[in-house]
C-alpha cells in the first residue's frame, strides 16, 4: 500500500499547542466502526459510550525529561533526545547538530558544562553514550538536566507547566519519551465517574521511544521496519481481559500504544499460559490486519502518513478513518499531542476492505 494513501493536509491553524485548561473538556469524535456515523461530543461524555461490564485498559508509563542540551568539545551546541537508559552510565540517544559529532570525543550538559559524557558508538540512527566522573547514576543526571521532550512540532520553549501537563494522571513508570496521548484527557473526576459506573480498570506498560516522532521513509508501508519498545503486560491484566470477554464486556485501549501492547502479547505463549511478559515489541498494525483483543479505542487525532494512523486504519477502516479525519478538519477539531480525541469501536469487516 502506498503512503500517499494516508495524505492529509491539516491546516496549521488547528494544531494544538497546549492542551484544553480542563483535561476532560475538549472535543470528541465518536465513529461507530461498523456503519461509519460520526457523533460530536465533549471528552467527558465518554460516559455514555461505555457500560457496566467493560474493561478500559491504560498505558501507565511516565514520560522521562529526556531533551538534553549541551554542547561539543568545539563548544557548538547539541541537542541529544534520550531513546533508552542502558545501565547505571550508559544511554543510547540521537544527536541533533549542525555539524556530525565524532567517535569517542566528549560532550558536555549542565551548568558551566560540569557534567561529561563520552561518545562510544553509533549505530544509526543511535549514538551511546556514557556519562563521566559522576557519582549519580545516568537516569539521576537525566532527572537534573533533562526538559520535558515536547514533540518536535511544538516550536516553543518549555513551560514549566508541560511538566505536569505532558504527564496523564496516572503515570508510574519511568520509560517514555513522550506521553501516550489519549490518556491525557483523563482527569481524576472523570475516571472516578467510570469506576462508580461499574467499569473495570486495568493498566499495562509500554515506554514510548523517540521513532513515534521519525516519519515513515518508504513510500510502500509494507517495507517500513518498527522501531522496538519495552512493554509490560501482567497475568492480572490477562485474566481479566479472558473474564471481561466471557463475561460480554468489552475490552476499551486509551491510546495506539494500549492496543499495540495488548496485540503483542497475544501472539506470545503469555496470553495462552495467563503468564506475566515484559520484553520489546515492534509490531507495526497496518490495514488487513485481524484485531483480536481490543473492542474500542481512544486516540488522538494523529499526524498523516504516520503510522499511528495507519494503526487506526487497520482497526476502524481506510474509508472511516480518512472521512473521520476530513469531518474532523471541516469542524475544525484540534489535532496532536495536545489536540482533540476520538472514540472508535472496531469494524470488523476493515480487515478484508479493498484499498490497494
Amino acid at each position: 500500500m502506498h503512503l500517499s494513501k494516508f495524505s492529509l493536509n491539516i491546516p496549521k491553524s488547528l494544531i494544538a499547542f497546549y492542551p484544553c485548561l480542563i483535561r476532560s473538556s475538549c472535543r470528541l469524535l465518536v465513529v461507530n466502526g461498523n456503519t461509519g456515523h460520526i457523533h460530536h461530543k465533549f471528552f467527558f461524555n465518554i460516559l455514555n459510550e461505555i457500560n457496566p461490564g467493560d474493561l478500559i485498559i491504560f498505558n501507565d508509563t511516565k514520560v522521562i525529561p529526556a531533551r538534553l542540551f549541551g554542547y561539543k568539545e568545539s563548544g557548538g551546541k547539541i541537542e541529544v533526545l534520550l531513546e533508552k537508559v542502558l545501565n547505571k552510565k550508559d544511554i543510547l540517544v540521537r544527536i541533533k547538530s549542525s555539524n556530525s559529532v565524532k567517535i569517542n570525543s566528549n560532550i558536555f550538559f549542565g551548568k558551566n558544562k560540569k557534567i561529561q559524557a563520552n561518545i562510544l558508538s553509533y549505530q544509526k540512527p543511535f549514538y551511546k553514550i556514557s556519562f563521566l566522573n559522576s557519582l549519580n547514576s545516568a537516569i539521576e543526571i537525566i532527572k537534573y538536566i533533562g526538559c520535558t521532550p515536547l514533540p518536535p512540532y511544538i516550536k516553543r520553549l518549555n513551560n514549566n507547566l508541560d511538566v505536569d501537563l505532558y504527564q496523564t494522571i496516572y503515570k508510574k513508570n519511568l520509560g517514555s519519551v513522550a506521553a501516550p496521548t489519549a490518556g491525557l484527557h483523563f482527569d481524576f473526576p472523570l475516571l472516578e465517574a467510570i469506576k462508580k459506573k461499574g467499569v473495570s480498570i486495568d493498566y499495562i506498560t509500554l515506554h514510548i521511544g523517540s521513532g513515534t516522532f521519525q516519519p515513515i521513509q518508504s513510500s510502500k508501508i509494507e517495507n517500513h521496519t518498527m522501531h522496538s519498545e519495552f512493554f509490560n503486560v501482567s497475568q492480572n491484566v490477562i485474566n481479566k481481559i479472558k473474564i471481561c470477554k466471557k463475561n460480554g464486556g468489552r475490552v476499551i485501549a486509551v491510546g495506539t500504544t494500549t492496543l499495540r501492547a495488548l496485540e503483542s502479547v497475544y501472539h506470545l505463549s503469555s496470553w495462552k499460559k495467563t503468564t506475566n511478559y515484559s520484553g520489546q515489541t515492534n509490531i507495526f498494525i497496518k490495514p488487513g490486519y485481524k484485531h483480536n483483543i481490543v473492542d474500542a479505542l481512544i486516540t488522538n487525532f494523529h499526524f498523516p502518513e504516520s503510522t499511528l494512523i495507519i494503526l487506526v486504519s487497520s482497526f476502524l477502516g481506510y474509508k472511516n478513518t480518512m472521512n473521520a479525519y476530513y469531518e474532523a478538519i471541516k469542524e475544525k477539531y484540534r489535532f496532536f499531542s495536545y489536540g482533540d480525541a476520538m472514540y472508535i469501536t472496531y469494524n470488523k469487516l476493515a480487515p478484508y476492505e479493498n484499498i490497494y
